[in-house]
């Protein structure tokens, strides 16, 4: 169970690499592909100038070639994220395995005459990176970035006979994954036309559930959320044909948010693809409202002499909840202290994507729920595409309801929430940011004990030797809100700010 869970922390944090890109992709396309719609410019007439719609279109553009280019960019993405040294060895072999596997599945195409010439999305074939191939999507991405990986970390240090000791060690690698990726296409293309088959009918039987699908859908979201697993669960519903297809502009796109963002291009798109009101919308209500309700429970119920301390620490983590959509700051401030109120805030979750589903809310996003992403994609793209006032309707009482029920559990079972603590349970005082990363690495017991660091959007996720050897007293010294532990497999979380810490540790460690 430990080996898997190190495996899966592993799994589900090579998905941030890829999934960091979308946010700035995401503003690029949700202003320049709003605001340069023929439908938003009748009716705004003052964005019809011609320098500014040149600006949008190629905003436009910017954005829209990322997310054309998702599954070469999950492919490097992942190889990267798993490969335990020389990242970008892997990186590199596994886009040119991702070439190969779409030229061997094109090959075969030909000489079998399924090759298409019309109607390619009806067929199940599409252009990747120039070849007409099988639409396997991320999924395919995924598949070379785990072979790329795993053949880089077997064989990058290998030795080759001395005539041929060139193409040994690194260079190896892309040689063995271009040779493995024939392969890999050639499965495909046997197997990929039944699977495709049976997501399809997975994604029927999830919408065929209602909205009782899409409430234990944000439950089981959000009880993965504490051991970073959660990207592996939503992933396949936002980029695979688990979340539904649409053919858009001739072409088959599968995926809740590519075909999101595929109408957001669109200017034929008069309403949002119902897969988004299921998979998407409901993190709104929770990230933008009920949180921050949660917070200011926190808040009333600390002690009034840690009041002042308390206001800016969950002021600052209720605004990122609020602006970004990111809510481990907040959630680790309760979640070891009361496992309890996390299991109520998953419920809740649950039901927000439950109400999102019920009242058609179309409001898409990159990778969060908050503020920015709300305007862009929900209040710029107008209430007949989007019913975004529903958000709001929904979200002032799940405001209050997050509110009531924080602030009375905490009172009857006396959780020692942010700024309850015994005087004689309080906090350590925090190292200085100079001093944190040999902190760290102290807590985590020394150089030798660490064999990986890396991280996602908020966590330090380190693999280390010996799990014995962790000092979570001193882990608590450089500003940590919480750590998960599992075998092998540590994550500390330190919010946002979280890349600067990991650089730190990574500088110290390479002194």
């Amino acid at each position: 169970m430990k080996k898997a869970f190190e495996k899966a922390q592993q799994f589900g944090k090579s998905f941030m690499l890829p999934i960091a890109v979308l946010p700035a992709a995401g503003l690029l396309l949700g202003i320049g592909g709003a605001l340069s719609n023929p439908n938003t410019v009748a009716a705004y007439p003052f964005l019809d100038i011609a320098w500014l719609q040149a600006i949008f279109t190629i905003m436009s553009a910017a954005g829209n070639i990322v997310f054309a280019n998702l599954p070469i960019i999950f492919a490097v993405g992942v190889a990267v994220g798993l490969a335990r040294s020389d990242k970008g060895t892997a990186g590199l072999a596994a886009m040119i395995g991702y070439f190969v596997m779409n030229s061997t599945i094109n090959a075969l195409l030909a000489l079998t005459g399924e090759l298409a010439t019309d109607n390619l999305a009806g067929a199940g074939q599409g252009m990747a990176v120039g070849i007409q191939t099988l639409e396997t999507g991320v999924f395919g991405g995924i598949v070379v970035g785990i072979v790329a990986a795993f053949l880089h970390n077997k064989y990058n240090k290998i030795e080759l006979p001395q005539v041929l000791g060139f193409f040994g060690g690194s260079r190896f690698i892309p040689i063995v994954v271009s040779f493995t990726s024939i392969f890999i296409g050639a499965i495909l293309f046997v197997i990929w036309p039944y699977f495709q088959l049976l997501i399809n009918q997975l994604g029927s039987i999830v919408t065929s559930t209602g909205e009782i699908g899409t409430l234990f859908y944000g439950f089981i979201l959000r009880m993965l959320g504490p051991l970073g697993l959660h990207h592996i669960f939503y992933l396949p519903f936002w980029q695979t044909a688990l979340g539904g297809t649409m053919e858009i502009g001739g072409k088959l796109i599968a995926g809740t948010q590519n075909i999101f963002f595929a109408q957001l291009g669109d200017p034929s798109t008069t309403q949002y693809y119902e897969g988004v009101s299921r998979f998407m919308s409901g993190r709104f209500i929770t990230m933008m409202f009920g949180l921050p309700g949660a917070a200011l429970a926190i808040y009333h119920c600390s002690k009034k002499k840690n009041r002042k301390v308390v206001a800016g620490i969950l002021l600052s983590a209720a605004l990122t909840s609020f602006l970004t959509g990111i809510t481990e700051p907040l959630e680790f401030s309760f979640l070891f202290i009361a496992p309890f109120l996390y299991f109520i805030h998953a419920v809740f979750d649950g039901f927000a994507f439950m109400m999102a589903d019920i009242f058609n809310i179309t409001v898409g996003q990159t990778f969060s729920g908050g503020f920015i992403d709300f305007i862009l994609f929900g209040v710029l793209q107008g209430v007949d595409k989007t019913n975004w006032p529903y958000v709001i309707l929904v979200g002032i009482p799940w405001f209050f309801l997050y509110y009531f029920t924080f602030k009375f559990f905490i009172k009857k079972k006396n959780y020692k929430v942010l700024g309850r603590e015994d005087d004689e349970n309080q906090v350590s005082e925090q190292v200085s940011a100079t001093d944190r990363a040999k902190t760290i690495v102290e807590g985590l017991g020394g150089a030798n004990n660490i064999e990986v660091v890396d991280c996602c959007a908020t966590r330090l996720r380190v693999t280390i030797k010996d799990e014995a050897l962790v000092q979570d007293e001193v882990i608590k010294q450089t500003g940590s809100k919480g750590m998960v532990k599992k075998g092998k497999g540590v994550q500390i979380i330190y919010g946002p700010q979280v890349t600067i810490v990991k650089n730190e540790v990574e500088e110290y460690l390479g002194e």
